[in-house]
């Protein structure tokens, strides 16, 4: 070995270890016998996994149509049968190792074994059980690895050696081994906060006993929560001190009193709206700045109104706090609205409420409560004598109703049918003077 390259040779200094193991396994009767147990063990976990999985199968199964949280239940249950083989191999191997230790004195091969056989456990899981994207590839590529390295024998030497390599960022140094927990952990970790957050929401959501406001609420809270407390349990899992946690709030605090408070006023105005419940999901409103719209969604920051044409705007919150806002309520409230006319100075002006009246209130749309169609006149122009009706609806006219439009309609309709003028402007021009011959 003197002669060999420098690589070589320290390969096979590594080696040397595992040379030696194999060299008394292969020569050792204790070793075989516990290599015996080994396959018997197998054996024994495949005829007992084959007549037990058809069994557990029909006990588990939930009846075609079942539904609810236990039906749910015995679902995963199911997915979980092949874990069964590797896990009954592991069982039998650790009731005869207790045996082979007292006879030979040792259980090398058996610990190797039981070894192998989680890894098999573990690989069944990545490949047959899990099927959410994310989970199925940190275990093809973290558990699986890890596994196979604890199989070997080495994973404690490579954990030792990834921990004394160490990353400086000033004066903050982290080990490789502290950086690979926590990638690993915060991203299993946000990745549950995500899940739990979408389970949490649509079980909020479906509480159609609580206000809509109550309920934005409620989801935004537990958003905060769960994010909150996955990343207090990184901080812990990483060994980072939470004092330190605690001088980056106090840094916060300064950077939101100096250029943050905007976004702080959004928030704090954001709660009191959900707190308040005078303005949530479903209203239509209309802002001082022109703005109007239904509102479909209630963030930390603004709030998103759809217009009658499919645009969105972004509000923010503050605006619905410092400034004048009117609410028109959900689309199936009762509303009022008006609808201007102007007739002729030759009508006989007490037919005009009773033609309209009865025009506008055969409408499907007017409501008779709280009050029905009302034709008030409102004043005398230059050409004409103005009125104005004023209707009732179950909604809004907010451009997809277009309910003005159809009462229009009915009022020319009806004038029309009554023989009562819409005039157009008149104008008398006085010519002073003898006209040119």
């Amino acid at each position: 070995m003197r002669n060999l390259p420098a690589p070589i040779a320290h390969l096979l200094d590594l080696a040397q270890p595992w040379l030696t193991t194999a060299e008394d396994w292969l020569t050792s009767p204790a070793a075989w016998s516990q290599f015996a147990l080994l396959v018997a063990s197998w054996l024994l976990a495949r005829l007992v996994a084959g007549r037990l999985a058809p069994r557990l199968t029909a006990l588990i199964a939930p009846k075609p149509q079942a539904r609810g949280m236990m039906a749910t239940v015995r679902l995963w249950a199911l997915r979980l049968l092949p874990l069964l083989l590797p896990l009954l191999a592991y069982g039998f191997t650790a009731l005869g190792e207790a045996f082979t230790r007292q006879v030979f004195g040792s259980g090398a091969v058996i610990a190797f074994g039981k070894r192998v056989f989680l890894f098999l456990a573990a690989r069944a899981l990545v490949r047959d059980i899990l099927r959410e994207p994310f989970l199925r590839l940190l275990g093809r590529y973290v558990l699986v690895p890890v596994m196979a390295l604890y199989a070997l024998g080495i994973l404690g030497p490579i954990s030792a050696w990834l921990d004394g390599l160490t990353v400086e960022l000033g004066n903050i140094h982290f080990s490789v081994m502290a950086l690979l927990r926590g990638l690993i952990a915060g991203s299993l970790l946000f990745w549950l906060g995500a899940w739990s957050n979408r389970q949490s929401t649509e079980y909020i959501k479906a509480q159609d006993a609580l206000r809509p406001a109550t309920r934005e609420l409620a989801v935004k809270a537990t958003e905060i929560v769960i994010f909150g407390a996955a990343f207090l349990l990184l901080m812990s899992i990483m060994g980072i001190d939470l004092t330190a946690v605690a001088v980056l709030g106090g840094a916060l605090g300064v950077g939101v009193g100096l250029g943050l408070q905007q976004i702080a006023a959004n928030f704090i105005s954001g709660i009191i709206l959900l707190v308040e419940g005078q303005t949530t999901v479903g209203d239509y409103v209309e802002l001082d700045g022109g703005e109007k719209g239904t509102i479909v969604k209630m963030t930390a920051r603004a709030c998103i109104l759809e217009t009658f044409d499919g645009k969105w705007i972004v509000v923010p919150n503050e605006h619905f706090i410092t400034s004048r806002v009117v609410n028109y309520s959900d689309q199936g409230s009762a509303n009022r609205y008006e609808a201007t006319f102007s007739v002729s100075y030759d009508t006989d002006l007490t037919r005009v409420p009773a033609v309209v009246n009865s025009a506008v209130a055969a409408l499907p749309f007017v409501l008779g409560h709280p009050e029905g169609p009302d034709v008030e006149l409102a004043g005398f122009g230059e050409s004409s004598v103005d009125f104005v009706v004023e209707y009732w609806v179950n909604g809004i006219d907010d451009g997809k109703n277009k309910y003005a439009s159809q009462v229009r309609f009915a009022i020319w309709g009806a004038l029309k049918e009554a023989g009562i003028q819409m005039p157009y402007p008149h104008r008398v021009v006085e010519i002073k003077g003898r006209l040119p011959e």
